[in-house]
């Protein structure tokens, strides 16, 4: 065989979410040379990682949304596995419609095939039915269960028989630089702030209507203090509503999808996170690897808990009482947490040399 083998990546697009941005880490630190990702996508836009994917080599192919009950999708589908019979390892990030790729996969002679988990749960809309009985059919497809966490992965396969991805990411470029926090905090004009922080796609999940409503009594107490809230997503209208009602405007800033979250991260004094569920989330090993003190809720898996940094507060409990726990640390002195993610086995490097000879040794 000449050149490198060829992965093919299920996503529905490869905007700066965390499943992409985990599978961004693993894609730029293999040896590309051996092992080369392409995309099979649903989305006709171009997303924030297209640009990076092409010039690391990678191919990206268009289908429609994905409908399990569309035959024009399911036609589609069919289409792209014939043609593209090159394709002996799929790795598919759909969640609970992998069974339906891999399904498909699998009926067009793909060797092998692999269904990720990367959360515990789904938004309780009117879909979830049907991805709740969608997903029984994703073993019967799959050769490999790959999971985020123990959690998401007990959630969506039912077993135990499963294998955890670390979300691991590149530690030298979160470790902590006191210059390079005062820097990033110049130029955002939020010198002297206590600086609170959040990262994560505008959705459900991730509970920003609570943030607001915590950062609203921090700031009650102290007035020298922002909230940055980093990602981008269909809620945000909503929440940019609810900040400007509570007349908190000016103390609020919504930074968008951003490329130097490692950056961002260095500015911030705390991280808020009180997702109403998660799978393995890569922002809190980002943020760990920071060195930031994170109040995070008790629905977040504590398996990603890898320093004495966070702090895990009940849903339940009032946004007074968060608040107050998220004051304590205004004037903590972050350290250089590097050696405990590297020792937690969430370093890229080692991550991705695994994920590497897997692949190879499927082919």
């Amino acid at each position: 065989m000449s050149g490198p083998i060829r992965v093919l990546q299920v996503v529905t697009y490869m905007g700066r979410g965390g499943l992409e941005t985990m599978l961004m880490n693993y894609y730029r630190n293999i040896d590309r040379t051996k092992v080369q990702f392409d995309f099979l996508t649903h989305r006709n836009e171009r997303w924030d990682y297209d640009d990076e994917i092409e010039a690391l080599g990678g191919k990206i192919y268009h289908l429609p949304k994905l409908n399990p009950f569309s035959k024009s999708y399911l036609n589609a589908l069919d289409e792209f596995f014939k043609e593209h019979r090159e394709y002996q390892i799929v790795h598919c990030h759909q969640d609970c419609l992998s069974g339906v790729i891999l399904k498909v996969a699998k009926r067009n002679g793909v060797r092998f095939t692999i269904a990720h988990a990367h959360s515990a749960s789904q938004d309780k809309n009117i879909k979830y039915l049907i991805k709740v009985l969608a997903k029984k059919n994703i073993k019967k497809y799959s050769d490999q269960l790959f999971a985020c966490g123990e959690e998401a992965g007990k959630w969506m396969f039912e077993t135990d028989n499963f294998e955890v991805i670390n979300n691991a990411i590149d530690t030298d470029l979160y470790t902590y630089n006191l210059e390079k926090a005062l820097e990033v905090k110049r130029k955002l004009g939020i010198e002297n702030k206590f600086v609170v922080g959040h990262v994560g796609r505008f959705n459900y999940p991730k509970n920003h209507k609570f943030i607001i409503d915590i950062f609203n009594e921090v700031q009650k107490v102290q007035k020298d203090s922002v909230l940055l809230l980093v990602g981008d997503g269909d809620l945000r209208p909503e929440i940019e509503k609810k900040v400007e009602d509570l007349g908190i405007k000016d103390k609020v800033k919504f930074m968008g999808v951003r490329s130097d979250v490692n950056d961002l991260m260095q500015a911030m004094d705390v991280f808020l996170f009180p997702s109403l569920y998660e799978g393995l989330p890569v922002t809190m090993v980002e943020a760990q690897s920071s060195g930031l003190k994170c109040i995070i809720s008790d629905k977040v898996p504590p398996e990603c808990i890898m320093t004495d940094n966070v702090e895990q507060i009940k849903l339940e409990e009032s946004p007074q009482h968060w608040a107050k726990e998220v004051l304590k640390y205004e004037k903590y002195e972050r350290q250089n947490t590097k050696p405990e993610i590297e020792k937690a086995n969430f370093d890229i490097k080692t991550n991705a040399k695994w994920l590497q000879e897997f692949y190879l040794n499927k082919y």
